[in-house]
């Protein structure tokens, strides 16, 4: 059963991974997407109409998970359309361990951070990096909507630029393909489309363990902005 869902339209971009081992994940990731996809901004977004969406779906999965003793419950990420100073950026955001990176000059960034036992462990210095992507607790997630617990993203934002390129994915990408491979698909030149295709199947072809879900966002033409930081400053962090 595939417990992935997601939404790609502007002005909003997302990928749900329903949880693993619990009841009705793919319903809860369905629910996450559809509440998202309701969202009634225009073509800029308030990220506080996010939030909102995601306190809906919470509601939603409640409902779906009554009679689970164990719940049901999903991951989420994306980036939204948003203005700030009446300049174009994405607002990206993040629950679970799910992820958005930007690809842009070359270089590929992720911007989310993870919400995960091994994350913490890595930021405490207890693990490298390397060591967390093959660790036997990294899909041990630390925040996730549903549970009937209220969701707290956390947001980032980045500014349009032209030839901007975002992937977000859900871990069932990035668990199969190195970060070096998914640099190597996202510069080989290829539509957004394809670009997301070959990733699928560059997963699959690694052992496709887990739902794979990828979708490729290009910035085609922004406006010239002041020079500001690449550094995805983060909006708020709970």
């Amino acid at each position: 059963m595939n417990e992935d869902s997601y939404v790609a339209g502007v002005p909003l971009f997302a990928v749900a991974d329903g949880m693993g081992g619990h009841s009705a994940g793919d319903l809860a990731s369905q629910a996450v997407v559809t509440r998202l996809a309701e969202i009634d901004g225009g073509e800029f977004v308030d990220p506080e109409l996010v939030e909102q969406a995601l306190m809906l779906a919470t509601e939603d999965i409640t409902v779906i998970a009554t009679d689970s003793e164990l719940g049901a419950g999903t991951t989420v990420t994306g980036a939204v359309l948003t203005l700030q100073d009446d300049d174009p950026y994405f607002a990206v955001f993040n629950i679970g361990d799910s992820r958005v990176y930007k690809f842009e000059s070359n270089d590929l960034t992720q911007v989310t951070t993870d919400h995960s036992v091994v994350q913490e462990l890595v930021e405490s210095g207890a693990l490298s990096r390397e060591e967390a992507e093959n660790h036997p607790d990294s899909n041990i997630i630390t925040r996730a909507v549903g549970f009937t617990s209220r969701p707290f993203p956390d947001f980032w934002m980045l500014p349009l630029r032209t030839g901007l390129r975002l992937l977000i994915c859900s871990d069932g990408l990035t668990k199969e393909v190195s970060d070096d491979r998914l640099r190597m698909h996202l510069a080989a030149g290829m539509s957004p489309r394809e670009t997301a295709g070959a990733l699928v199947d560059a997963a699959l072809a690694a052992g496709g363990r887990d739902n794979v879900t990828a979708v490729v966002v290009d910035v085609l033409e922004a406006p010239d902005l002041v020079d500001l930081d690449d550094t995805a400053p983060r909006l708020r962090r709970r």
